[in-house]
């Protein structure tokens, strides 16, 4: 399982603007030379998180993003999910599908099973993170409970 580059790069953009003191903004210079990712890039992130209600832009001189609500307010599992969607959705057996139009495993499928299983054990943690929670030192970071997340057998046919 991996997260896409623009998944990580999206979070640390915001994550350094949450990091500002009294809703300050950042540019978009200041933001790429913080994360060392080109200022193309940062821009295009920046757009998504915009678009996505997640940061405001102010123009002018002492213009750039700021957050568009409190940090506590801003659920990581929804930033992840605008920044590059999820790891199983309704169209994974039409995408791995094979060289069939249609999977040939429609209405017994194991991995399909296993898959959903993952998403919903991931979609449980992230939605109890908030960008709050990503500002905290990470060695004392007893706000975010990973491991409390309900156990569910898998059925494997």
């Amino acid at each position: 399982m991996k997260f896409s580059s623009q998944e990580e790069y999206g979070l640390r953009c915001l994550i350094q603007i949450a990091r500002r003191e009294n809703g300050a903004s950042l540019t978009i210079p200041e933001i790429s030379r913080l994360e060392g990712i080109t200022p193309t890039h940062t821009a295009k992130l920046l757009m998504i998180l915009r678009k996505d209600g997640f940061v405001v832009s102010t123009r002018g001189q002492s213009g750039g993003y700021t957050l568009a609500r409190p940090a506590k307010d801003i659920n990581v599992g929804e930033v992840l999910s605008c920044l590059g969607g999820k790891l199983y959705d309704s169209e994974f057996c039409r995408k791995h599908s094979g060289s069939l139009e249609i999977c040939t495993h429609g209405g017994d499928c194991s991995v399909r099973s296993l898959w959903q299983v993952v998403q919903e054990s991931v979609d449980s943690i992230l939605s109890r993170v908030s960008l709050a929670d990503m500002l905290t030192d990470p060695t004392s970071r007893q706000s975010i409970q990973l491991f409390e997340t309900p156990r569910r057998a898998v059925a494997v046919k």
